[in-house]
């Protein structure tokens, strides 16, 4: 039983076909996009590392949790979000990825870095984004995702993540990515590979066991499909809000 919303499908199509990536013409427009999209590459990982602890055993002594193959997947994402390589085969997660290729094409990293040092440096988040540099709009995109990976079940946050974050880079940036890259030799190959390997990983791995998850998540209880169905559509207008913001930086 599967009873996604089919209203999700405009919002998707509204993002993949967003303006925004026909504004990222030069690389200092892919500079100023990825100053802000690094905080939804960073706050994606709390999103997986709540189904983590919610889907396995995160405690001592261990004891089995859940389903074996929602185990299975989880543990697979977070293996690859936390410890994949770069492209010289060094482990790197990717967040840390991600800094690299915007310091190699010389995008500003301080807003987010600052945000994860804060609390790294034991700030509570919401505190330490209320007091963050960063537009509003950032903060309220990051708002929701980690109030949601912090209080919401497990069926909730594998919607936003199955549907609403998934999957959600077209075609049309990678193309326009690696068409930079060719114009500026260097500048843009970490961003190349993180773009390229993510969709792999995304549409062959993870989006399918994502769907399998959320089919045991939510199985015939049409209560958890409905909040789960709310909350992807709350994930996909937060990030038609976030890449309306970032079209207007341009």
């Amino acid at each position: 039983m599967n009873t996604i919303d089919e209203g999700l499908v405009p919002l998707k199509a509204k993002l993949l076909e967003h303006p925004l990536y026909t504004k990222l013409t030069s690389i200092e427009a892919i500079r100023v996009f990825m100053t802000y999209h690094a905080f939804a590459v960073w706050d994606f990982m709390s999103l997986v590392k709540a189904l983590q602890q919610k889907l396995t055993c995160t405690e001592v002594p261990w004891v089995p949790v859940g389903s074996p193959s929602s185990r299975r997947l989880i543990n697979e994402i977070v293996w690859g979000e936390e410890s994949d390589v770069d492209t010289l085969g060094n482990p790197v997660s990717h967040y840390e990825l991600y800094l690299k290729a915007m310091e190699e094409i010389g995008a500003d990293t301080v807003p987010i870095v600052d945000l994860v040092t804060t609390i790294q440096n034991g700030m509570p988040w919401q505190e330490a984004v209320s007091q963050a540099q960063i537009p509003e709009e950032i903060k309220t995109f990051v708002h929701f995702s980690l109030s949601t990976a912090t209080t919401a079940p497990a069926h909730i946050v594998g919607g936003v993540f199955t549907y609403g974050r998934e999957d959600l880079i077209p075609d049309l940036f990678i193309a326009i990515v690696r068409g930079l890259a060719n114009q500026q030799k260097g500048s843009a190959d970490t961003l190349l590979h993180y773009l390229e390997h993510h969709i792999k990983l995304d549409g062959d791995e993870h989006g399918p066991m994502a769907l399998q998850m959320m089919q045991e998540l939510c199985a015939d209880r049409v209560k958890n499909w409905d909040e789960a169905n709310d909350f992807a559509k709350q994930a996909l207008e937060h990030r038609i809000r976030l890449w309306d913001f970032i079209a207007a930086q341009l």
